[in-house]
């Protein structure tokens, strides 16, 4: 009851207000007298006059204020007569408040008369800046304002070119332009009763958050349809391409036993390739009889259309970044990594993404050169799980690009630490995961192999893959992959042979997998092992050719050649061949191939989650962390070129599940 006297006059006056402006003017006759029977003060209400006369000399004030570069004033009056709903909701507003920041901050430069007052103007960018982190940071991903974000750590504005708009005579009169005719229409418009104001600021929160839900989810059906029609058109192509090879393959087989193909019907084979809106065009204009024209043409049809330019992203201010990854919260620590990590994963590949990357490594982000004890890798031993978990995802990203792996193996300790990590965190976690990855990536350079075959990881691997059972998908797949690449190599394979039965059976048991992703690996692991001689007669011990034909009975046309060729070189006779195993052991840290694939397993089960007013990812890179424009697209050259192998046979390169998937889908 206390609570309701306190605020009953105020009341009161909501109420009287809110009759008048509906103009009841009985009942508002009705009501006064009863309040004055009873004792209750009603507060005096300004009249229609009055309340015009007043917004002409807040429109004033605010004018006057504007011209004088007084901030304090101005933003006391705009924040008590601009509504909180119309500045945050309200994107004309919203820009102008971004500009009218942008005038007062820049305002001693354009008006002073000699140099302006040091401390004055210190005050003004601190203001500027504070606003560009808290309520400015809305507009933090429109490309018109994103520029300006660097402009408080610019030491001279007004000779920068990307501020060159801000000095010129014409800015700051157009901006009392816009100003006034905002104030005119807005103030007018203030007459609005308090009573419904209330109302709406409440009662609207809702309604537009489920109208924003209901937006995301029409967007997320749209794009969920164009996903579907291009994956069934994509299905559609392969049926079709599958067919046309087998075809191609007959036809070859005739001509060994003599028989011709006619132009005719190399004419509806490959009308059978293109695309329906080509087919007739394409059908006419080769010649069949010229050797080399569909050829040329096939080519022409599949070359890759120019891609849209894609803009770069913001540079950032790393030293801050790398200090906050040190010496910040956990909690700021891990959404930091993952802002990171998503600037990779989320990047166009191209431009933008081997920007992203250069950036990262000529400012040396992970601290890979670093002679200091506490430095941004020392995040593998934290003791929050969550900041481990996010630091492996982002070295896992890195590992993913060619460029990305070349630059963690030039610090000789990171393996070791990673590896010491896969062996102490938790079954299948997702730290373990990412760390595994991250290793299985480091396997393409030959160097990385070589130390993690003299590491033992080999033996620690064959154990894990004892019990599959309690393996993630991606754990599997990924340690038949790595065990696969460090068995391509002599020293690899030697150390198989030291624990062979063991080896082999792990391999026989893993050839029946429901997981089919792994077959290719688990096959190129046992074709190269079988080289050894020791092995093969530990093989032909326990039967394996009995246990490879059972697969064969039930495998698919590429199982079946790809274990036709393991029986082949089970029988095989032949001893090691030393002078091929010396070439082995040469380390060309350039020996990959260019696998840049960036899997969407990196992004998976995100355990971070902003809370309201949190910022996280790309907002919170470019709110706290901008820097100045200083990229420097790099061309991108190739590591080593792709050497492609036959499907037939098992693999015999090291490969990264990611890439094998893209160029050899099952």
């Amino acid at each position: 009851m206390g609570d309701i006297l306190a605020y009953e006059a105020e009341l009161l006056g909501l109420v009287k207000e809110y009759l008048d402006f509906a103009e009841f003017e009985d009942t508002v006759k009705a009501f006064t007298k009863e309040c004055k029977i009873k004792g209750k003060m009603l507060p005096k209400t300004a009249g229609g006059s009055l309340r015009d006369s007043k917004t002409l000399i807040v429109q004033k004030d605010l004018l006057t204020a504007f011209e004088d570069g007084d901030q304090k004033l101005f933003f006391e009056l705009w924040e008590e007569h601009i509504s909180s709903s119309l500045r945050d909701n309200e994107p004309l507003a919203q820009k102008l408040e971004f500009y009218l920041h942008i005038h007062f901050a820049i305002y001693l430069l354009k008006h002073s008369v000699g140099k302006p007052d040091k401390a004055d103007l210190d005050e003004r960018i601190s203001h500027f800046k504070t606003y560009l982190e808290t309520r400015g940071a809305a507009l933090s991903q429109t490309t018109e304002f994103l520029p300006f974000y660097a402009l408080p750590f610019v030491p001279n504005p007004m000779v920068h070119p990307s501020f060159k708009e801000l000095f010129q005579d014409s800015w700051t009169p157009e901006l009392k332009i816009r100003l006034e005719k905002f104030l005119s229409l807005t103030l007018k418009a203030c007459h609005t009763p308090r009573l419904l104001t209330l109302y709406k600021e409440n009662g609207q929160c809702n309604k537009e958050t489920l109208q924003q839900l209901h937006q995301q989810l029409v967007e997320a059906e749209r794009r969920t349809m164009t996903y579907l029609k291009r994956f069934n058109k994509i299905q559609l192509d392969y049926h079709n391409l599958i067919g046309v090879t087998a075809e191609l393959v007959d036809s070859l087989e005739a001509t060994v036993s003599g028989k011709m193909i006619t132009p005719e019907y190399l004419q509806s084979v490959c009308v059978r390739l293109f695309s329906n809106q080509m087919r007739q065009s394409i059908a006419h204009s080769i010649d069949f009889t010229r050797p080399g024209t569909a050829s040329t043409m096939l080519r022409a049809s599949l070359a890759p259309v120019k891609m849209q330019e894609v803009p770069l992203l913001p540079s950032l201010d790393y030293e801050k970044l790398k200090k906050d990854l040190i010496i910040g919260s956990d909690r700021l620590k891990a959404f930091l990594l993952q802002a990171l990590r998503w600037r990779l994963t989320t990047s166009h590949p191209g431009e933008q993404r081997d920007t992203v990357l250069q950036a990262y490594i000529s400012n040396d982000l992970l601290d890979i050169h670093s002679r200091s004890k506490r430095n941004v890798l020392t995040l593998l031993h934290s003791k929050s799980e969550v900041v481990r978990e996010y630091m492996t995802r982002l070295i896992n990203a890195f590992a993913s690009l060619a460029e990305g792996r070349l630059y963690l193996s030039q610090n000789p300790k990171l393996l070791r630490v990673l590896e010491e990590r896969l062996k102490a965190e938790d079954k299948d976690s997702l730290t373990r995961e990412n760390v595994l990855g991250a290793l299985q990536k480091f396997s393409l350079r030959r160097a990385l192999q070589s130390a993690m075959i003299k590491d033992g990881l080999i033996f620690w691997l064959v154990d894990v893959l004892k019990d599959t059972d309690c393996l993630s998908d991606y754990t599997l797949e990924y340690s038949v992959a790595l065990l696969m690449n460090l068995c391509l190599r002599s020293a690899g394979k030697k150390m198989c042979a030291k624990v062979a039965n063991h080896v082999l059976k792990v391999l026989s048991d893993l050839l029946g997998h429901e997981n089919h992703e792994i077959q290719p690996y688990v096959n190129g692991a046992l074709y190269s092992i079988l080289a050894i001689p020791s092995i093969r007669e530990e093989a032909r011990a326990m039967g394996m050719e009995e246990i490879l034909r059972c697969f064969i009975k039930e495998g698919n046309a590429e199982m079946i050649r790809q274990i036709e060729f393991i029986i082949k070189q089970l029988n095989s006779e032949e001893p090691l061949d030393e002078s091929v195993e010396s070439d082995d052991e040469e380390e060309d840290e350039d020996d990959e191939e260019d696998h840049d694939t960036m899997e969407a397993d990196l992004d998976k089960d995100e355990v971070l989650q902003p809370q309201l007013g949190e910022l996280s990812g790309e907002k919170l890179l470019t709110t706290e962390y901008l820097g100045i424009m200083t990229h420097t697209p790099k061309v991108k050259k190739k590591l080593f070129p792709g050497v492609h192998q036959s499907i037939d046979e098992p693999l015999q390169r090291p490969v990264t599940p990611g890439y094998h998937r893209a160029a050899y889908p099952t």
